[in-house]
């Protein structure tokens, strides 16, 4: 489930920010919009930030991280204007998300998986799939 693409068709956005130039999330709609379909189980999220999200949606969580000097190629390949291409820079300086996905949900869930080189989207794909391989083992009656 890309949020984001959720966002748009569902109309889950409460404002525009300009200073960021970027739609501003109504995280309290995304929640009851998402509810029914996240209580059913077998749903991935892609999203940057999970601090709103319920601790009882997720089995684990994996925060992609990115050198500083891969993500800030990438971001400014976006387009982003300076501000949020220096704010995110920092952001991923300090670990900010990793540090929001341990204050959000139980340490042992969470994970930190390299972003850096096309490569690497293959190696998460599998390990994520691993995981998912072991789980279901784990959870079979």
């Amino acid at each position: 489930l890309l949020l984001q693409r959720k966002s748009l068709l569902g109309q889950l956005y409460d404002g525009y920010d300009e200073e960021y130039d970027c739609p501003i999330l109504d995280e309290d709609r995304v929640v009851d919009e998402l509810e029914n379909q996240m209580s059913e189980g077998g749903v991935i999220v892609d999203y940057h930030g999970c601090d709103f999200f319920p601790e009882r949606w997720f089995h684990i969580v994996f925060v992609l991280q990115a050198d500083n000097s891969v993500l800030y190629k990438r971001l400014e390949t976006r387009g982003y204007n300076e501000k949020k291409l220096k704010d995110n820079i920092q952001c991923e300086i300090f670990q900010v998300l990793y540090e929001e996905a341990l204050a959000s949900y139980k340490e042992e869930i969470v994970h930190q998986l390299p972003s850096n080189k096309p490569e690497d989207l293959e190696d998460n794909i599998n390990q994520i799939l691993k995981w998912i391989e072991q789980w279901i083992k784990d959870h079979s009656s």
